[in-house]
């Protein structure tokens, strides 16, 4: 396309002047490179951790990274998904109407998926299925999963009950531990308090008081996989708490979404199988997503928020909430 008359589309940007810190804008359509994919983007999710964050990146960002949709171009060095393709991704900047995504990260939806729960499965569903993997064999071993109820909670309780654990899924509130136990957890339980017996894993998503609270339960020779801090505090360990006469316990970070699109194949093989649910909490047009983040921040959802965008938002009554 000649100067001047570059393509351009919708997007929610951040803006700090604006309600929410965001704000739609036009701005110029991606230009993906050689082992990269434009997608037409029908639906995205929204993650705690890029509500709290992102909002804080420089003015005209474009946010988001989970999406779904349909191949326009497929990528020019061949690899991935060929065009028309329903795929699903990790991808920076996918509230937009389009979005280039590297191949690495693509995976294609299979027929029997929405493309609205393909949205809902990339950053949580690799950040659990990651840290399990990282944490070993937990056939027949306690599991202990804090911030249950969220994105990355849901996930992981159904993928270590899938593998054989038994599952303690720790939440704030009574409310927040509804549907766990028909996902897979064989204990919910309101904090930590009443978690009596060591635990051989736990997934912690909570962070502060709640990762040494769970330090402290590993049995000898346990893993604590530290996946995020919702709490926002700060984790003090008593002096000596991480000696011990005995097996050593670890602490592993976590971060690593690099080259996620077999892994999305994987989760999304799982659901078209009926054997993992995307647990989409909130449902709704990109318009509402101030309300979406507020209702994610103020711990109203359980599971995960969806954006319809573009045809995918027109298609549906504009205040749709949904709640499983």
């Amino acid at each position: 396309m000649s100067s001047g008359t570059a393509a351009t589309m919708r997007a929610l940007i951040v803006d700090p002047e604006a309600p929410g810190s965001l704000r739609f804008a036009d701005v110029p359509e991606p230009e993906p490179g050689p082992g990269e994919a434009l997608v037409e983007v029908r639906h995205a999710s929204l993650n705690l951790g890029e509500i709290r964050n992102g909002t804080g990146r420089p003015p005209g960002t474009v946010m988001g990274f989970d999406a779904s949709g349909v191949v326009l171009r497929a990528a020019a060095d061949g690899s991935g998904p060929a065009t028309g393709t329903r795929v699903a991704g990790l991808a920076v900047g996918s509230w937009a109407d389009r979005v280039a995504v590297p191949t690495e990260s693509l995976a294609a939806v299979p027929d029997p998926v929405d493309l609205a729960d393909a949205a809902a499965l990339p950053v949580v569903g690799i950040t659990a299925l990651r840290t399990l993997r990282a944490a070993g064999n937990v056939l027949g071993k306690r599991v202990l999963i804090t911030g249950a109820s969220g994105g990355v909670g849901r996930i992981a309780v159904q993928l270590a009950r899938r593998a054989g654990a038994y599952v303690i899924a720790s939440v704030g509130s009574p409310a927040r531990g509804a549907g766990l136990r028909e996902l897979g957890a064989d204990e919910v339980v309101v904090g930590l308090e009443p978690v009596e017996q060591p635990v051989d894993v736990v997934l912690e998503n909570v962070g502060g008081p709640s990762l040494v609270a769970a330090w402290s339960l590993l049995a000898p020779g346990g893993n604590l996989q530290s996946i995020g801090w919702a709490s926002g505090e700060a984790a003090l360990f008593p002096v000596n708490s991480t000696i011990a006469l005995a097996e050593a316990k670890s602490l592993n970070s976590f971060g690593d979404i690099t080259r996620p699109g077999p892994d999305i194949a994987t989760l999304l093989g799982l659901v078209a199988r009926g054997e993992l649910s995307p647990e989409i909490g909130w449902r709704g047009s990109w318009e509402q997503v101030t309300d979406a983040a507020d209702a994610l921040l103020g711990r109203r959802v359980p599971g995960k928020a969806v954006l319809d965008i573009g045809s995918a938002a027109s298609a549906r009554p504009a205040a749709l909430t949904t709640t499983r």
